[in-house]
């Protein structure tokens, strides 16, 4: 990646949400997206680790984490977590059959088409595809 600073980064090692609801969280990130659950530490709270690509999703249970984030919309500038898929039209048809409630998002100005959901603890979840010419 590159120095920046005296600090030389190499890359992105994991992103952590904070969940309120750890059976819904796995249910939704395992089952749902599909991603893999690796062993995690015994730490002194719950949570779960996933495989994501090169990096890893920690999920951390926080109950008191969905205090500012109670609502039932999705609103794109939200602080997300962004997943790259390689078929938009799979994706999409995968959501509708799992029931979970979503956005989509043509003709974004960052190149992307994109689709938007809300995870069980109502963090921002974004699924996209490289540019605009991949998904027509």
């Amino acid at each position: 990646m590159g120095q920046i600073g005296k600090i030389n980064i190499i890359g992105l090692h994991h992103i952590s949400l904070s969940v309120t609801n750890l059976d819904k969280c796995k249910h939704f990130y395992g089952h749902v997206l599909g991603l893999k659950e690796i062993k995690r530490p015994n730490f002194n709270f719950n949570g779960a680790w996933y495989q994501l690509g090169d990096q890893q999703l920690h999920l951390i249970v926080h109950p008191d984490s969905n205090t500012l984030r109670k609502k039932e919309h999705v609103d794109t500038k939200d602080g997300h977590l962004a997943i790259r898929v390689a078929n938009y039209d799979e994706a999409v048809k995968h959501l509708k059959e799992h029931n979970v409630p979503f956005m989509e998002n043509h003709g974004s100005k960052s190149g992307f088409v994109q689709v938007f959901c809300l995870d069980p603890s109502n963090n921002l979840i974004e699924l996209n595809i490289e540019s605009e010419k991949e998904y027509y």
